[in-house]
């Protein structure tokens, strides 16, 4: 038996963080019954639906993409605008594993397969994540130390020590860009970070996700991941996963 959670997750609905709302509004049926217990386990042969609709076991599929800019990271937007979705010809239920920003290029998964995509965004887990940007103005030595050691955002949290590496200075236009690595994903985290130091972002690119590059693929391309791609990615993931625990521990027992 898995939990219900877990079983909508891997019939690529949705991430299992995800899928815990859906049960929680009362979506998710077993057997004809609303099910709003998050524990609940659901048996071979039950008849799980979401939304009215049974859901069926997929094909687990795994895409690297170069986001274009404006481009949505949302199955469907009610401007109408491109969604990433839309640039994949695929049968399967895919969606974005995080989300860029509409102006933001660069880095992006997409798959169907839940329990993957939850393991990547944990935000305890500690990907690294590199961006390379540009804003309108010149960092001092004294704001590089503070990206380096963290920064208090807006809603009163530090983020996590941090890496910077200039790689542009133009003293004529007055910005600068750089390449920062982060190691958390709040939401608009980078954007935040610089405008709690009084700067603005006027180019935003995710160069790396972990490992992976997307250098070698035009604005709007996409390749399938390698398997042994995916299995790197979610070894990453459970190192991560084993050093916050260990953290915790050492914490409790301290």
């Amino acid at each position: 038996m898995e939990r219900l959670q877990k079983v909508i997750a891997q019939a690529g609905i949705a991430s299992r963080r995800k899928a815990e709302e859906m049960i929680a509004q009362g979506r998710v049926c077993v057997n004809g019954d609303i099910i709003t217990e998050m524990g609940y386990k659901v048996k071979r042969g039950d008849v799980v639906e979401v939304d009215g609709n049974p859901i069926e076991k997929e094909n687990k599929v795994y895409f690297l993409m170069n986001k274009p800019k404006k481009t949505m990271c949302t199955s469907n937007d009610e401007f109408d605008r491109t969604t990433v979705i839309d640039l994949i010809p695929c049968k399967e239920r895919i969606f974005t594993v995080g989300r860029l920003d509409y102006d933001t290029s660069g880095v992006l998964l997409l798959t169907n397969d839940g329990e993957f995509a939850n393991e990547i965004i944990h935000p305890r887990y500690h990907i690294p994540k590199v961006y390379n940007l540009t804003i309108n103005g010149i960092l001092t030595p004294e704001e590089m130390i503070q990206i380096k050691k963290g920064i208090v955002l807006d809603d009163g949290k530090k983020t996590l020590p941090a890496k910077l590496k200039l790689t542009e200075k133009d003293v004529a236009k007055n910005q600068c860009s750089f390449d920062l690595t982060i190691y958390e994903g709040r939401n608009r985290q980078i954007k935040r970070m610089m405008e709690a130091l009084g700067y603005e972002v006027r180019r935003l690119h995710r160069k790396e996700l972990a490992f992976l590059k997307c250098s070698d693929l035009r604005q709007g391309e996409y390749r399938i991941l390698k398997p042994f791609e995916v299995a790197q990615l979610r070894s990453l993931a459970t190192k991560g996963k084993m050093k916050s625990r260990s953290a915790v521990d050492s914490t409790v027992f301290s």
